[in-house]
């Protein structure tokens, strides 16, 4: 995966200026592995149902995409306890990151 920018708190990287929910750091290097395969294979899935014209087994893959991304942690439920807000798939700037990315891509 390319090196893309963690926010300072480490729930989220940034890809073209939207927030992503990174992997739980809970997860052994092992787990979140096995996991990242299972999501990989999932989106393949996906990709040859399209092609192949099946809609059911497009919704049965994207189902299988969506437990993976839920047993990474970076869909469901938040990991963190202090109440904030999950802000996965929205734009930086338009969220308590603001400043930080505003100063990131000014160092550019």
């Amino acid at each position: 995966m390319a090196d893309y920018p963690t926010t300072p708190d480490g729930r989220y990287f940034v890809v073209r200026g939207g927030l992503w929910r990174k992997s739980s750091p809970l997860l052994s290097e092992a787990r979140r592995l096995e996991l990242v395969g299972e999501l990989m294979t999932a989106r393949r899935a996906v990709g040859v149902a399209g092609k192949d014209g099946n809609p059911e087994a497009v919704a049965l893959a994207r189902k299988d995409v969506d437990c993976a991304k839920r047993a990474l942690g970076e869909r469901g439920p938040v990991r963190w306890t202090d109440g904030a807000p999950d802000l996965n798939r929205r734009m930086a700037v338009n969220t308590i990151y603001a400043d930080w990315y505003t100063a990131l891509s000014s160092e550019d």
